[in-house]
């Protein structure tokens, strides 16, 4: 964890590498980055690339019900 600051709602934020997203998410630091180029998750640079506490749970509410297989051509989620 990089660190935590405060948002203008009074919120804790904390700003986390790559790294600590692909381990809350449980995926490969490739697909973070991947998830960042295409722009459905959005990072930020400040020396390496960091991703906001608040966006990766935005991300986690936007991205339930979803199938990321194909990351240009996301869609909702079926059990076939």
């Amino acid at each position: 964890m990089i660190g935590i600051f405060r948002n203008s709602g009074g919120v804790n934020m904390e700003l986390l590498t790559v790294r600590e997203v692909s381990v809350k998410l449980k995926v490969n630091v490739n697909l973070v980055y991947k998830l960042i180029k295409s722009v459905h998750l959005t990072g930020l640079k400040l020396g390496s690339i960091k991703v906001t506490s608040y966006e990766l749970e935005r991300f986690i509410k936007e991205a339930s019900g979803k199938d990321f297989s194909d990351l240009d051509n996301v869609k909702e989620f079926t059990l076939n």
